[in-house]
């Protein structure tokens, strides 16, 4: 499937800015089943200085700051990708129990795995809490399968929490989403990292885009896709293998991977740091998904 996806990120300052640095990850990064033919990103004011290079995990990043006083920042990416199924991974792959994953990712040291290692501990956002051990134990029995034990946790959270824009923002913490049961895609993202990081095992946060549809009989309006999240497992032998559990599926082709690492904070569409800009601002966000 081939799309073509505008991301628009637009700040109104209630003062002057005058000055401000920005990390962008809007990118969209190649993989096995995804390839990025061309990524522009356009920024008003026009920075005075721009540089791009890959970040830790190998994700596209683009630094740029605005030396002239402003009231107003607009940050569009403009990205063509093509995105393939990789097919039913849950019955390829190799059926290893998690217990053994668990041994294998501990034991062995080829680069992949030591790579790995690096997403079984706690971050920014991922906290490791008798509450989220408590919930994950439900998933991970004795001798289960590995992808059978993730696949299920994956679906108990759809079922269990609520999708609910309004209860929670990027700092709420996982064990008050945990307590009400609601939040967004981060959110869900976040949790189940946090149940297989609890497990040992290794999860990372994906940020990317899904294609969403219209209603029958309605057009697509515009600007109505948003920015998505989801995580990803690693599978000895295999490799990553990603979950939704906010839509309760495994990403195929629809799914537009930006950037993955250890969770948002590695992996924010757009931060930065500004000198100025008064006691507030007002923020919109449009993205469009549009297939080609």
């Amino acid at each position: 499937m081939k799309f073509r996806v505008r991301h628009t990120t637009h700040y109104r300052y209630s003062a002057p800015v005058s000055l401000c640095h920005n990390v962008a990850h809007l990118r969209p990064r190649a993989t096995a089943t995804q390839s990025c033919y061309s990524s522009q990103l356009s920024v008003t004011p026009v920075p005075a200085r721009v540089h791009a290079w890959e970040d830790l995990f190998g994700n596209l990043q683009d630094a740029f700051s605005i030396q002239e006083q402003h009231t107003e920042l607009s940050v569009t990416a403009l990205s063509e990708v093509e995105v393939v199924s990789a097919g039913d991974l849950l019955v390829s792959a190799f059926p290893i129990a998690w217990e053994q994953a668990l041994d294998h990712l501990r034991e062995t040291g080829d680069p992949q795995v030591l790579e790995a290692r690096q997403f079984t501990l706690e971050s920014n956002f991922i906290e490791l809490s008798s509450a989220i051990m408590e919930y994950a134990a439900a998933s991970f029995t004795a001798g289960r399968p590995l992808l059978e034990a993730v696949h299920d946790l994956m679906q108990r959270i759809h079922r269990d929490f609520a999708y609910d824009p309004h209860f929670s923002n990027i700092a709420t913490p996982l064990h008050q989403v945990l307590e009400h049961r609601r939040g967004v895609c981060q959110d869900f993202a976040h949790l189940a990292i946090a149940c297989l990081r609890a497990q040992g095992l290794a999860a990372r946060y994906v940020s990317g885009y899904l294609e969403t549809l219209p209603p029958p009989g309605e057009m697509k309006q515009v600007g109505a896709d948003a920015s998505h999240a989801w995580f990803g497992v690693y599978v000895p032998f295999q490799g990553w293998v990603d979950f939704d559990p906010t839509n309760d599926q495994i990403p195929a082709d629809r799914h537009i991977t930006l950037a993955w690492g250890r969770d948002y904070a590695d992996v924010a569409p757009l931060k930065g740091v500004i000198f100025g800009g008064g006691e507030g601002h007002q923020l919109q966000v449009a993205v469009d998904v549009e297939r080609m």
